[in-house]
């Protein structure tokens, strides 16, 4: 008989028998769907947190100040560093260097009557907005006008308003109280590119122009920087640092944020989160192996007597356990291959949901096919070794 015979018949026992057949697979479906899940699931988080926190490809990187180990303790940005107008011009004149933005921030409460909510306070020009993407969910953003004139009035994020209004609409027009000192609310703002997981950060946007009544001084501590073009950022940032450190007088250095080893931290996190849920629901393949053994071990019993008539007819103990195996990992394949599809559905669902990229990984749908293959190897050895094993004689004087 060859090998194609074999698979014939297989696939006639296993259509024979289609709802035990199924139900035997349902292990396999549900294991192979899990694992393919959790996997897109996982690539797609990656590349939105990596597209978040680690710039997903955009040019713009951030400087910080790093005092030493022994300083660290008593480090205060607000006094002991500052980006001056010179400083910036100076950056900005750089050939890597597109655009350059400081701003100043704090964390402190917001107050609304007897209310309060905690928040990032963030000092900017219009400028910022070059760099940050928001929209005006009510009222309206900051402008310059607002930084020329001084104005005391702010934004509030989403997050901020849900604690200390009922509603946004409401927000808009009322005084709220930083640091003991009036703001009049503007506006409602939200940051663009937010996912349906993304982190929200609750923050307040003010004037710079506002920040010496906080705080009294106009020091800005923060600076971002746009480089020409993404393949431009290791240059700029070297460029950058290479100036403010040589200006400097403190004992610290300039440095920016490595955007390379945060996404190979959010890669190892996500990898290792990936690989611990993948391999819980990887133990359902295990137990649908079990089932696969079961019914292979049932079907021999119940095959008896046509496993005799075909030794009685030529058939070698070989023809025997291929046919066994066959059918073992054809009934495997069918449930790793339906469950591939499955959880690739599930995996785009949630991605459609969440508003994050559907990736499913090719090698891990081979992977979901091989392994489906071996477990039906694996789990069909026993029974057809113990169909192969059957004395021809005995066979046919089973009832």
């Amino acid at each position: 008989m060859s090998f194609l015979d074999s698979v014939k018949m297989a696939l006639r026992s296993l259509w024979s028998h289609r709802l035990r057949s199924m139900l035997t697979m349902l292990g396999i479906i549900i294991g192979v769907g899990s694992v393919i899940t959790v996997v897109a699931i996982g690539k797609g988080g990656e590349a939105v947190l990596t597209s978040q926190f680690a710039g997903g490809g955009n040019n713009t990187f951030e400087v910080y100040y790093m005092p030493p180990d022994e300083e660290l303790m008593d480090y205060d940005a607000y006094d002991d560093v500052a980006y001056t107008t010179e400083d910036l011009r100076a950056i900005q004149e750089m050939p890597s260097v597109n655009q350059v933005i400081a701003y100043a921030y704090n964390s402190t409460n917001v107050v609304y009557h007897q209310e309060a909510a905690g928040a990032q306070i963030l000092a900017i020009n219009e400028n910022y907005y070059d760099l940050n993407e928001f929209t005006a969910s009510s009222g309206r953003l900051l402008d310059n006008r607002d930084v020329d004139n001084g104005r005391r009035v702010v934004t509030l994020s989403t997050g901020v308003v849900e604690e200390l209004f009922a509603a946004n609409d409401e927000a808009v027009g009322q005084i709220v109280n930083i640091e003991g000192v009036p703001f009049e609310v503007i506006g409602v703002h939200e940051r663009e590119n937010q996912s349906f997981f993304a982190f929200q950060v609750d923050e307040v946007l003010l004037p710079q122009s506002s920040w010496p009544m906080l705080y009294g001084t106009d020091n800005m501590d923060m600076l971002n920087v746009q480089a020409n073009s993404a393949d431009d950022i290791e240059i700029a940032s070297h460029a950058v640092t290479n100036y403010l450190n040589d200006q400097s007088t403190l004992s610290g250095e300039y440095q920016v944020l490595n955007m390379e080893e945060i996404e190979q931290g959010i890669s190892q996190v996500t990898n290792v989160t990936t690989m611990i849920i993948g391999g819980v629901a990887g133990i359902s393949l295990l137990v649908g192996g079990i089932g696969v053994m079961n019914i292979m071990l049932v079907s021999v019993t119940e095959r008896t007597r046509e496993i005799g008539l075909r030794k009685s007819l030529g058939a070698t103990r070989g023809n025997i356990l291929l046919q066994f195996l066959i059918e073992s990992v054809t009934l495997t394949t069918i449930g790793g291959l339906i469950g591939i599809m499955l959880g690739a559905g599930v995996a785009n669902t949630v991605s459609l949901i969440a508003g994050w990229p559907f990736l499913v990984s090719i090698p891990v749908v081979l992977l979901g096919v091989g392994f489906s293959m071996f477990v039906g190897i694996v789990f069909g050895l026993l029974p057809a070794n113990k169909a192969a094993k059957l004395d021809p004689i005995e066979a046919l004087r089973h009832e």
